[in-house]
């Protein structure tokens, strides 16, 4: 191999070295997943907190009425005109080992209500349970890696 060669190699080595090393520092949650109707993509991050957030980011039917979704069942009557799109309906999950997500809630625009909320990363899919008080007294929903 020439010299120049090499050292080209190296120098690209080298600088892509940051590169790939974030993109493995990335959680395995940190991604875009459908919801389980698949009406929605929600794109799940870690904030500088520490703790994991997610938006939706997309909408299957983005618009009522010729204009776009907005969070009508809000209880807050000031919230009622933002829009679905770019909502934060995850919010402050803590990483509890490898897969476990927890002390976070979800926020469901289609009745407004917030819940508790943990969540379990299962390869291809996340296990979503909201809840009132204790997991027992909750539902799971399963989300899809959304491509």
């Amino acid at each position: 191999m020439q010299p120049r060669l090499f050292l080209r190699s190296l120098l690209f080595s080298i600088l892509l070295l940051p590169v790939v090393q974030c993109v493995y520092a990335q959680d395995a949650i940190e991604r875009l997943w459908y919801n389980h109707e698949k009406t929605a993509k929600i794109q799940v991050f870690k904030a500088t907190d520490g703790k994991y957030y997610g938006k939706i980011v997309w909408l299957k039917e983005p618009n009522r009425d010729g204009k776009p979704k907005v969070d009508i069942n809000n209880p807050n009557k000031a919230k009622r005109n933002d829009p679905i799109i770019g909502l934060q309906m995850l919010k402050a999950f803590k990483k509890d080992g490898d897969n476990h997500y927890e002390d976070g809630t979800i926020y469901d625009p289609k009745n407004g209500k917030t819940y508790s909320c943990k969540i379990t990363y299962k390869g291809d899919h996340l296990e979503v349970r909201g809840y009132v008080g204790i997991s027992m007294l909750g539902r799971t929903t399963v989300w899809t890696k959304a491509e």
